[in-house]
């Protein structure tokens, strides 16, 4: 079983995460979404596509674009779609 957890909280647990260039992406029913604010940001992998941001907001803190995931990923990455992984502080162990 996988947990990703920040300030305390846990943010997502799953033991169906999926690993892909060392990070956990976790499915979209086991991420707490109240715990997720849209981001503005984006980044583009040349084999995965477009990500789309969220920042991580516990107890009114705010860790910004600390999670990710592809809601339209290229087909060599479509398993993931919707998955979510975290970074910038998020622990996942």
């Amino acid at each position: 079983m996988k947990k990703a957890t920040w300030n305390g909280k846990i943010i997502a647990e799953s033991d169906q995460t999926i690993v892909i260039e060392g990070n956990h992406y976790f499915p979209p029913e086991s991420v707490r979404q109240e715990y997720l604010k849209e981001a503005e940001y984006h980044t583009t992998c040349p084999w995965k596509g477009k990500a789309s941001y969220y920042n991580v907001v516990v107890d009114g803190e705010v860790n910004q674009n600390a999670a990710w995931y592809y809601p339209e990923p290229k087909e060599a990455a479509s398993e993931i779609k919707g998955y979510v992984a975290f970074w910038n502080g998020v622990k996942v162990e």
